[in-house]
């Protein structure tokens, strides 16, 4: 079961899994496609991606990559937990240059999807934090662009 929760930007959300319990542990799906269809969310995935923080207060992020190379994100956190940011940075857009954070954790059990068009970036809030993400699109290193997490123009809290 997904529950899908939409956030204060048009086209980012967060997607909440439950598990099932007994006294073995749990069991979770925690990827359907059919399930992101339903919501509008139909994406080829083509990469999986892990990153571990062993540190409390590391900070990645904000990057984003450019067209043709631009990509949507699905991300959660197997152990621990992060301070998700995403920024809006599509032209046009009436919320360009917004930002929205959202606590992503093993214990909550939660994902955001991060559209197209947007920066995202992260900080561990928790030690060794192992955070998950599927990709629409490879590393494009040519395409890539980055945001300072204090740029004053976006004022991210």
């Amino acid at each position: 079961m997904f529950e899908f929760r939409k956030l204060s930007i048009a086209g980012v959300f967060e997607i909440v899994t439950e598990n099932a319990v007994d006294e073995r542990g749990y069991f979770a799906e925690v990827f359907k496609a059919d399930a992101l269809r339903e919501h509008g969310i139909d994406v080829e995935w083509v990469q999986d991606n892990e990153a571990f923080s062993r540190e409390p207060g590391v900070l990645r992020g904000l990057h984003y990559q450019r067209s043709p190379a631009a990509q949507d994100k699905l991300v959660r956190v197997a152990r621990g937990a992060i301070l998700d940011v995403v920024v809006d940075i599509r032209a046009g857009s009436s919320t360009f240059g917004q930002w929205l954070s959202l606590v992503i954790s093993a214990e909550k059990r939660n994902q955001i999807y991060v559209p197209k068009g947007f920066a995202h970036g992260y900080r561990t809030i928790e030690p060794n934090t192992l955070v998950l993400y599927k990709v629409s699109a490879g590393y494009a290193p040519e395409l890539e662009g980055a945001i300072r997490f204090d740029d004053p123009d976006i004022g991210i809290d």
